[in-house]
């Protein structure tokens, strides 16, 4: 795990933020590498599935060529939700680094965890570095949302 990875989420998060869409990024890293990046655009879009780590994933399909992920890594700045923690699964990713847990709707371990269903693919998944930088964010966002 490398934590400028993580970094480079957080700044795609933050675009998010100044977007005003709820401040999360992604990239996706094969061979030390980030070959896709982005963040949440579901104000912008008007989409539903426009998360962060859906959009990525779909650039990283494109970028390789291929659907099968497994040789990439992810770093997210929040633990996916269940649609993603879904679409992480489908892409075979093979290492998810998330710099916070999501006590609401995290899937992959807090709320409920879609490695312990009985299917193909298993993620590991496990805490990243920058929790406090991830926190902050999110927290500034909804501050000035209410």
């Amino acid at each position: 795990m490398k934590k400028e990875f993580m970094y480079r989420a957080l700044e795609n998060a933050r675009i998010a933020f100044d977007a005003g869409d709820v401040p999360v990024g992604a990239v996706i890293v094969k061979d030390g590498e980030i070959i896709a990046e982005a963040y949440n655009e579901r104000e912008c879009s008007s989409l539903a599935t426009a998360h962060a780590e859906v959009l990525a994933i779909e650039r990283a399909c494109k970028r390789l060529g291929r659907w099968r992920l497994s040789d990439c890594e992810m770093y997210v700045t929040l633990e996916p939700c269940p649609m993603c923690a879904g679409a992480i699964l489908n892409a075979r990713i093979g290492k998810v680094y998330f710099a916070l847990k999501d006590a609401n709707a995290g899937a992959l371990g807090s709320v409920l965890n879609l490695n312990s269903y009985p299917l193909l693919h298993k993620v590991n998944a496990q805490m990243g570095p920058c929790e406090e930088e991830s926190r902050a964010l999110l927290s500034e966002f909804f501050k000035r949302r209410r």
